[in-house]
């Protein structure tokens, strides 16, 4: 019985989860797509004196600015690069001080994998923030 249970919870994390979160989005993108041909259909049909094009404009997704995407990549830059930040900082207290309160040798390889990647795209964020602020005119 335990043998089932090791095999089949790790498959299901790691096969079946991430295709069923895919399908879900997939599913949610194809239906809101199909409710907007719909009501397009509909008002072309009914002919009552409605520019389709217009309509068809005001129901496509709607599209961030250029100055709400550089607020984003700020953010996340931040984000990230202070979730690295802290990491690395538990885990020079860990190596420096021994009698630290954040000591357990066992934190080490996590701390350095949340560490590491994290520091990376926190770093990248914001070069490409301060890359493309110059870009927008204000």
């Amino acid at each position: 019985m335990e043998e089932i249970l090791t095999v089949s919870i790790p498959i299901f994390i790691c096969v079946v989860l991430p295709i069923s979160i895919v399908a879900i989005i997939v599913r949610a993108s194809i239906n809101s797509d199909n409710k907007r041909a719909q009501v397009l259909i509909k008002a072309i049909e009914s002919n009552c004196n409605i520019d389709a094009d217009k309509l068809a404009e005001a129901l496509q997704k709607p599209k961030k600015s250029p100055r709400e995407v550089l607020n984003l990549r700020l953010l996340r830059g931040c984000i990230f690069s202070f979730i690295g930040l802290g990491f690395l900082v538990i885990v020079i207290l860990s190596l420096t001080t021994k009698t630290a309160l954040y000591y357990d040798p066992s934190y080490l390889p996590f701390s350095l994998i949340i560490c590491i990647p994290s520091l990376a795209i926190g770093i990248s964020y914001l070069t490409v923030y301060f890359a493309t602020r110059k870009q927008i005119k204000d």
